[in-house]
Parts: structure tokens; C-alpha cells; sequence
């Protein structure tokens, strides 16, 4: 079936032609690369990449196709897909359909065709910058209208993934995991965590009960007070999307759990907050990490982890404050990739230890914080 043509308009007026799939609207968003060879699927239903246009550098995608079990939330809240081969064969034996069908469903336009390696050049000489799929037309108006879109710095993302009330996550992993020996099935006594959705995936809820602890998911709008009122034992901070600097509501709710002792475990957009709250500043990434292959190194033991990624914003080190220490540095810039207070329960990452898509190198720190939250109870 031959598809129609299209075209990826950046805002400095690069041009790159392709063929449409997916839903037949136009896509404006902030365009991002992303260099995982595999993991398209959790890719596209990470609530993370909400307000962007994400780009795959692997050459072939949609060759395994979909399946309900491998989606991170309900539906996709990116705004399109990029790659160079749409695969016109799907073949696997959990496939329930093909890419393009999903993004039709969804209303998510893609385009493929396209020079992604050329593309990719662009972004990470010039900058992740903001543009559109659209049918092919008038360059002229269409430029215009990416020109008139939102940039991603400000912009306040977390209100349009959120979950709308509190629920409970009971679902762990049987045996997913077992063969890594770090996240076996727990047997003993759990604790109350409360995980703050900022656009969480369901693979890190699920390695949270996994861990040992009874999850209840909060939205992220959730005051101290209202967090406090459960009786939680620690709290988790999750991934999301958009500019931490424009989320005042939660790093004022960061900001008194911190006050009230409680253990505290942060990642991404999570431990962007807790920057935030802990009187640090974050700024804007040239083109992001978007990736599953980023070397993270722990400063304290050497130990280096491929680890997952995919954020537009870093803590800046030079404005965190003495109790504040860098736990691990990104290899590949040398950028903030995890911190820790010196005397309280408190630490965050800048990756998903969850591993969706991506290794297992980091599953150890659901581990770790649990141990960090039944120290922190014994102690009291």
C-alpha cells in the first residue's frame, strides 16, 4: 500500500521528506533522538516524551510490532514518531498489531523515510529544537506554525500525564527478573511507599512492589499534608516530562516530605525535583539523553552501569548546596547523574533503574532503597 508523502519541518527551517503512517494529523512537538536498538514500544508509552517528537536511530522499527503487556501507561502521549524503515512485515509470537495501527488509534503521526542519520547530526550540532510531520504543502505556513508552538522550557507537562486520583500498584514481577537475582519475588514485611506520578511507567511501579513495598500511586498534584495522611514509610519520586523549574506545586510537596524524615528515592524528572527542593538549580541539555546504553558511574565505588535514559534537563552541581553531594556522573559529558543528602534519607538518580527498554545493571537501586527506608524505621 503505498503510503502518502510527508514531511519532519524543523524551526530553523530543515527539511526532511518522508512517507506518513500512523495517525493522518499534523505533530508538533520538541524533536529528540533516540539510540536504543530495541524497546520501541516502551519508547513510545513513556508519558516522559509528552510535548515531543521522538527520532529512532536504528534503522529498522516495527518488525516485532505491539502488544498490551509491554505498554508503560495507557496510551502514548508523545506527539510523533520518527525512523527510517517503517517495517512492512510484523512477526513475533506476542504481536496483537502493527505500529501503525497503534499510533492511528492513538492519534500519533509518524513518519519514515526519513534521513535519520542526517537528522540526528542536525540535532546534536544545532540542538534539540521544535518542529512538525506533517503532509507535505506549503513550507512557509507550516514553519510558521512550528515557530508558534510551545518551546519545552516552562512548559508544564506532568498535569496532562498524571494519574487523576490515588490507587493502589499490586502487581510485581513472578518471575520477569528471578534470573538476575536482584528483584526476586519478596517475601517479607512490606512498607508503605508512596510513589508520586509525575508520569510514571508501569515497569517502575511494578519493581517498587517488587522490592518489598505496598505502593500507593499519588497524582502529582498531591500536597504533604494529603501524602502524610496515608502514613507512608517512604516515598518515591517518579520520571516525567517538561521543565522541573515550572513545577512549584511539587517541589513544595518535595520540599515538606523532605522536612518530615521520611525516606526518599527520586529518578529523572523525580530526582530533577529533589534537586529543586533541596535548594539546587537544573538546566536545559543541548539535544537530551535519550538512550539505553548510557555509562553512569558511582563515584563512591567505581562501579560503572549501562543504564537507560531520557530527560531534556540536568541538575547543575554548582548550585547544590554543601549537605547535597554528587553520587554519580554521567560518562559520556560528565553531567549530574544521581545525588544524595548527607544526612538525610534522600537520593535520586538521573536514569530508570527499571530497565524499559534497557539492562538490569541498576535494578539493585529498588533494593537499595528499601534497605535505605528499614534502616531509616529502625532507627526512630
Amino acid at each position: 500500500m503505498k503510503r502518502p508523502a510527508g514531511i519532519l519541518l524543523l524551526e530553523d527551517g530543515r527539511a526532511f521528506g518522508g512517507r506518513l503512517f500512523g495517525a493522518e494529523v499534523k505533530g508538533f512537538g520538541e524533536v529528540v533522538f533516540n539510540t536504543a536498538l530495541t524497546g520501541y514500544q516502551e519508547i513510545i508509552t513513556d508519558p516522559s516524551y509528552a510535548g515531543q517528537i521522538v527520532t529512532m536511530t536504528a534503522t529498522q522499527i516495527g518488525n516485532y510490532g505491539i502488544n498490551t503487556e509491554d505498554d508503560e501507561c495507557d496510551k502514548p502521549w508523545l506527539e510523533g514518531f520518527v525512523c527510517r524503515e517503517l517495517s512492512s512485515m510484523v512477526s513475533n509470537f506476542r504481536s496483537e498489531r502493527s505500529l501503525d495501527s497503534f499510533l492511528r488509534e492513538h492519534n500519533v503521526a509518524g513518519i519514515d523515510g526519513v534521513d535519520t542519520r542526517a537528522l540526528t547530526r542536525h540535532l546534536r550540532t544545532h540542538g534539540a529544537m521544535r518542529g512538525v510531520i506533517a503532509p507535505a504543502g506549503d513550507a512557509a505556513k507550516l514553519l510558521a506554525e512550528v515557530k508558534a508552538s510551545p518551546t519545552m522550557e516552562g512548559q508544564d507537562l506532568v498535569k496532562v500525564v498524571s494519574n487523576r486520583a490515588p490507587w493502589d500498584m499490586t502487581e510485581g514481577y513472578a518471575s520477569a527478573f528471578a534470573e538476575t537475582g536482584v528483584l526476586k519475588p519478596f517475601s517479607g514485611q512490606r512498607l508503605k511507599c508512596a510513589a508520586i506520578d509525575y508520569g510514571a511507567k508501569r515497569n517502575i511501579l511494578r519493581c517498587l512492589v517488587q522490592a518489598g513495598f505496598e505502593v500507593r500511586v499519588f497524582n502529582a498534584t498531591v500536597t504533604t499534608q494529603e501524602v502524610l495522611a496515608w502514613g507512608p514509610e517512604a516515598v518515591f519520586l517518579s520520571n516525567g516530562p517538561g521543565d522541573p523549574a515550572a513545577l512549584d506545586y511539587a517541589i513544595r510537596t518535595v520540599k515538606g516530605l523532605i522536612d518530615a524524615g521520611l525516606p526518599i528515592f527520586g529518578i529523572c524528572l523525580g530526582h530533577q525535583l529533589l534537586t529543586w527542593a533541596m535548594g539546587g538549580t537544573t538546566y536545559k541539555l543541548k539535544f537530551g539523553h535519550h538512550a539505553a546504553n548510557h555509562p553512569v558511574k558511582e563515584l563512591a565505588t567505581g562501579l560503572v552501569e549501562i543504564t537507560s535514559q531520557n530527560h531534556g534537563f540536568a541538575s547543575d552541581p554548582k548550585s547544590l548546596p554543601a549537605d547535597v553531594e554528587v553520587t554519580h556522573l554521567n560518562i559520556n559529558d560528565n553531567t549530574v547523574s544521581g545525588i544524595r543528602h548527607k544526612h538525610k534519607p534522600v537520593f535520586s538518580v538521573q536514569y530508570h533503574p527499571e530497565a524499559s527498554p534497557g539492562p538490569h545493571d541498576s535494578l539493585h537501586l529498588f533494593r537499595r532503597f528499601h534497605e535505605m527506608a528499614t534502616r531509616t524505621l529502625a532507627g526512630r
